[in-house]
């Protein structure tokens, strides 16, 4: 996967409070970056903080893949891309990438299942049509595209024959 067949969503540089004692980005500041992420995603569908107060509804996280590729250092500049793998009324499948700015190379990828619920159950309810449809638009984008190799993977030791 690249660039091309993902959107640009967001830039984070890596802050120097990240950084652990392997003196590259902690793991749980990719979660962040990527969480942070989606919130820029959902605000461009329109499942803004205005809609969740008004209609009573939200998004839950009820899955994420995060793979580790290669490491980022404090001041690096990341650029963090999205892709709707599918989604139905109530659920989006999302991927994203993390790529270092000036050199491109892929650092980390997470993939998410979020629901869509409403909050009073809280229960899953379906999305109103116009966020179906923004949801839609987007996973037609890069519907001929090759399916991210990170997307779908199982976690395990690899045994040799």
């Amino acid at each position: 996967m690249n660039e091309r067949t993902l959107t640009l969503l967001h830039q984070q540089p890596v802050l120097s409070e990240w950084i652990d004692y392997n003196k590259h980005m902690n793991v749980a500041y990719y979660v962040l970056i990527f969480d942070q992420s989606l919130d820029v995603f959902l605000d461009d569908i329109g499942l803004t903080r205005e809609y969740r107060d008004s209609s009573n509804c939200t998004v839950y996280v009820l899955e994420t893949h995060v793979t580790y590729i290669q490491e980022v250092h404090e001041g690096d500049l990341l650029d963090i891309y999205v892709r709707v793998l599918d989604c139905d009324e109530k659920r989006m499948h999302l991927f994203l990438e993390m790529r270092h700015h000036e050199k491109s190379f892929l650092a980390a990828t997470s993939e998410q299942m979020i629901m869509h619920l409403d909050k009073t159950g809280p229960s899953a309810t379906p999305m109103p049509d116009f966020l179906q449809s923004r949801l839609q638009q987007h996973k037609a984008e890069f519907v001929d595209a090759p399916i991210p190799k990170q997307a779908g993977a199982v976690i395990g030791i690899r045994r040799k024959k």
